[in-house]
């Protein structure tokens, strides 16, 4: 069984290449939304064209990334959401929500000091973790039934 795995959220730290590199020898396809800050916030200009207003510039960029997030959650077996602790993930959120919608299966990695504010995204998630290889372990159960070795 191939797992396809929809890695959305925070892109200002690593989280996404520790679990790449944990998962080296499952049998997981990852995708991600584009994390080159600029590119992504600037695709819908570079595309449509040049936007003076910011609404409509920031506009133009989320309905371009709109059409590869929703093919990417649509085709996931398994989406993981990472809220960071530096900004307010809306477009996290989001994607927790329309996976959710879709009833993909939802990770959800987060901070104990975000539960509270997360507490409607949680009780849509089948996991919710605080560590990367948490998502790692979830998948390699997933696929083979194995236990960490801790355990």
């Amino acid at each position: 069984m191939t797992l396809n795995v929809y890695l959305a959220g925070e892109i200002h730290t690593d989280w996404r290449e520790q679990i790449i590199a944990a998962s080296q020898g499952l049998d997981v396809t990852f995708t991600a939304p584009v994390t080159d800050h600029a590119a992504s916030d600037d695709c819908g200009v570079a595309i449509l064209g040049e936007e003076p207003n910011k609404f409509w510039h920031d506009n133009k960029g989320a309905q371009i990334n709109a059409i590869r997030t929703r093919k990417a959650i649509a085709d996931a077996d398994i989406v993981v959401v990472r809220f960071g602790e530096k900004y307010r993930q809306w477009n996290a959120a989001f994607d927790a929500g329309y996976a959710a919608a879709l009833g993909k299966s939802l990770i959800v990695l987060q901070l104990p000091d975000q539960d509270h504010a997360l507490k409607e995204v949680d009780a849509a998630a089948q996991a919710v973790v605080r560590e990367p290889e948490q998502v790692v372990q979830i998948l390699r159960y997933t696929l083979t039934g194995a236990l960490p070795e801790s355990v």
